[in-house]
This record gives structure tokens, C-alpha cells and sequence, in this order.
């Protein structure tokens, strides 16, 4: 069904990046979303696999680049434009649209330090790249440390005794790596460069990290097998191990007296991403429960025609459209201003993630024995939604924070526009 639209301001190419992510979304995404979905992890990334035609076609249109400015060659999409296609993308995978955002994130991250020479290393041959032969992830959570890495304002984040699990020494003009990350970097065992957070003064705890780009084909770099679990199995992830691995000093491009203050602005930035692909993902799930709805007879009678279900539909799609409003408002707040204010990508991220899995439960409640089969969709929607409470920060610790910052800062000043 098409789906539509409550901001009649669209422009033109607003619609039209809209239809054409829909249908890459439909007729590529979604198909080979699937086909990932019933192999094992090492299949999906096996050099026959459908994941690699899917990333290059994605590469092709330009959509790695979805998430950096027109100045280094990215889509330079504005705000709207930017969650609108993430939407899109969603609809057809959670998992693939969100690697084709954390491909982009070693980039983005060299982009963000206006240093010519890092942007012309790093930056311009990723927007450049058209076969998916660069690819970036995003080194942030350890073994021992997930969401306390992001535990700003508690005891946790400043104590000197926390030892991280990947930590990097000065000698001389370069950095040395050694440690891990956890299995769960997104895209970690397919990439080719990362963007690794890592401890280089211990004194200040997990404040105490940096920020630097590292080659995963450097001497000591290496990667561990692909995670098996149990949703957005489209979705690659996997550890990272660093055995004196050396890079210029250069690399680093956030030191810890900054670190902080770059934590708060990835979480005002990627939580509104997360935000945006969760309102696909509720979306995709009240497509398919209002579709077997028009069909499927019981009691007498097509489902749409019993007032339960008339309920139940429109709390969906009530859902779908606070989820839109709240990733739209924060988007056109934390894209635009700089810093950001994180509480409200925070409050978009945990209010639209639990309200996409209500959706993908509710929508196999609706279809109801179907609903656990694996032949329809709502089963694979129910699994990949459950995951995105915990990503990125999980909700409870994302709440903590935004309760934390709210203290801080609450009321906020008026923003001129």
C-alpha cells in the first residue's frame, strides 16, 4: 500500500528520494533481507552470498552516503529528506539500512574533523566508491563494557580503576593498539576500516578514551567470527581484536578532552538514525497486519470488519505516526544545531523503538498462528525489533541519561533558527 504523507510541505525531490528508497527498499532489500535471514552468519557473508550484489547496488545509488554532507560527496540530504529515506530503507530491512549507515561512520567521522588531508584519505575515496569495496564500522562497545560507555554524569564513566578492554599507547608519532571489541560492532567482520573508541588515559576511566580511524588490514588487526543471533540476522556483526597495532598520530581525531562532549554528539546524531529506522520497521509491521486484515475471514467475517480489530489497527498506525513526528522534530533539531541536544534524540530512540516492537507484537497477534510462521514477515519483524531496545544504548540506560541531562539543562534556552 502506499503510505501516506502528513507533511504536505514535501517538495518535489522530497517525494521522489521517497519513492525511489521504497522501491530499493521492496524490490532489493527486502528479498535478499530475507534470504540472510535463514542462513547462518558465516553464509551470509560467504563470497557467494546475496549480501555482496545487495551492497554493491546500494553503493552504485549512492545510499552509504546517505548520512554525509554534498561537500565530500556524500547525498547531502537535509534533514527530512535524511529520515525519510532511512524510513524507506527500513521498511524493507532494519538490518541492511542500518549497515548501509554504519558503513559510512569511519567517514563521517574523518568529515567531522575538517582536516584536509584526513577528509582526502578517508573521506573522499568512501563517497567516491561505487562497489562496496570500503567499509566502515563503528568500534564502541567492549566485552566488559556496553552501555556504560555511554554512562555520562555517573561514578562509572570517571573512575580511573575501569580498565577498558581495548587501550592504545603513545610511541613516538604513532598510536599502539591492543585489546578487543565486542561481537556486536555492526558490520565489524566485513569492514574494512573502523572507527575505534579506545582508552589512551587510563587516569580518567572511560572518560578517558580517544577516537582514531583504524585500517583493519594493518599488521595485528583481525577479526573474529560473525554473531549468531537471534534478530536483524541481515545485519553483520563481530568482534574486533588490535595485537600492537600501530597508526599515525594523526589518526586520532578526538582526544579525551573532548571525548565527553563527542559521546554527546553521537548520541543526538545516531539515536535520531536509530529513531528513523525503528518508525520503518513499526511501519513495515502495521502494513502487514492491515493487509491480512482486508483478507483473512474468521467468525463469519473479514478482520476488518470486527470492531476489536478496527481498534487495534489504529493504535498501530497511531503508533507509526508519533514515531514519524518525534524522529522528524528531532531530526530538524540535532541536524540543524550544533551541539545538540541529546535528550530529545534519546527521548526519539526508546519511544520509537518500544513502539516498534509493539507493533511487530501486535501485528503477530493479528495474523495469529501465521504470525509465528516463518512464511510471513511479522515473525522476522518481531525478532529484528526486539534488538533495537538494546542497540545503540540500551532504553534503560538511554533514559537514565536523558534524565541526567534534563537535570542539567532543563528548561532549555530558545534556539534561534
Amino acid at each position: 500500500m502506499t503510505y501516506f504523507d502528513v507533511n504536505l510541505n514535501l517538495t518535489d525531490e522530497d517525494r521522489a528520494l521517497k519513492e525511489a528508497a521504497h522501491k530499493f527498499a521492496k524490490e532489493v532489500l527486502r528479498p535478499v533481507a530475507k534470504e540472510l535471514d535463514e542462513m547462518t552468519p558465516e553464509q551470509a557473508i560467504a563470497d557467494d552470498s546475496p549480501f555482496w550484489p545487495f551492497l554493491k547496488k546500494s553503493y552504485e545509488l549512492g545510499y552509504h552516503t546517505v548520512l554525509l554532507p554534498a561537500e565530500v560527496g556524500g547525498m547531502g540530504l537535509t534533514p527530512n529528506q535524511t529520515v525519510i529515506v532511512l524510513e524507506e530503507l527500513s521498511w524493507g530491512s532494519f538490518g541492511l539500512a542500518l549497515y548501509l549507515c554504519v558503513s559510512s561512520f569511519a567517514a563521517m567521522g574523518a568529515a567531522l574533523t575538517g582536516n584536509e588531508e584526513i577528509i582526502k584519505k578517508y573521506v573522499l575515496p568512501f563517497c567516491e566508491c561505487r562497489d562496496g569495496s570500503i567499509r566502515g564500522c563503528w568500534g564502541g562497545t567492549e566485552p566488559d563494557h556496553g552501555s556504560d560507555c555511554i554512562a555520562m554524569g555517573e561514578p562509572i564513566f570517571y573512575d580511573p580503576n575501569v580498565r577498558c578492554n581495548c587501550r592504545a599507547k603513545r610511541d613516538g608519532d604513532e598510536w599502539v593498539i591492543n585489546g578487543q571489541k565486542a561481537a556486536w560492532v555492526s558490520g565489524g567482520t566485513v569492514s574494512t576500516h573502523t572507527l575505534l573508541h579506545v582508552q589512551t588515559d587510563p587516569s580518567k576511566g572511560l572518560a578517558g578514551w580517544s577516537v582514531i580511524i583504524v585500517p583493519m588490514d594493518l599488521p595485528g588487526a583481525s577479526k573474529g567470527k560473525p554473531l549468531n543471533k537471534i534478530g536483524q540476522r541481515d545485519l553483520n556483526q563481530g568482534e574486533l581484536f588490535f595485537e600492537d597495532v600501530r597508526v599515525p598520530l594523526e589518526n586520532a581525531i578526538f582526544g579525551p578532552d573532548v571525548y565527553e562532549g563527542i559521546i554527546e554528539g553521537i548520541l543526538a546524531f545516531a539515536n535520531i538514525m536509530m529513531s528513523a529506522c525503528s518508525t520503518g520497521l513499526a511501519r513495515a509491521a502495521f502494513d502487514e497486519a492491515f493487509n491480512y486484515c482486508k483478507e483473512r475471514v474468521q467468525g463469519g467475517r473479514v478482520l476488518m470488519e470486527h470492531y476489536s480489530i478496527k481498534q487495534r489497527i489504529f493504535q498501530m498506525f497511531a503508533r507509526v505516526e508519533t514515531c514519524r513526528a518525534l524522529t522528524r522534530a528531532a531530526a530538524n533539531l540535532n541536524y540543524v544545531i550544533s551541539p545538540g541536544f541529546p535528550e530529545y534524540s534519546m527521548a526519539a530512540k526508546t519511544t520509537t523503538t518500544q513502539m516498534c516492537l509493539d507493533n511487530a507484537d501486535d501485528a503477530i497477534q493479528l495474523l495469529g498462528g501465521n504470525g509465528l510462521s516463518k512464511e510471513y514477515l511479522p515473525e522476522k519483524l518481531y525478532r529484528d525489533a526486539r534488538a533495537t531496545l538494546i542497540e545503540d544504548g540500551n532504553n534503560e540506560t538511554l533514559a537514565r541519561h536523558g534524565g541526567h541531562t534534563l537535570f542539567q539543562t532543563y528548561p532549555r534556552p530558545p534556539v534561534e533558527g
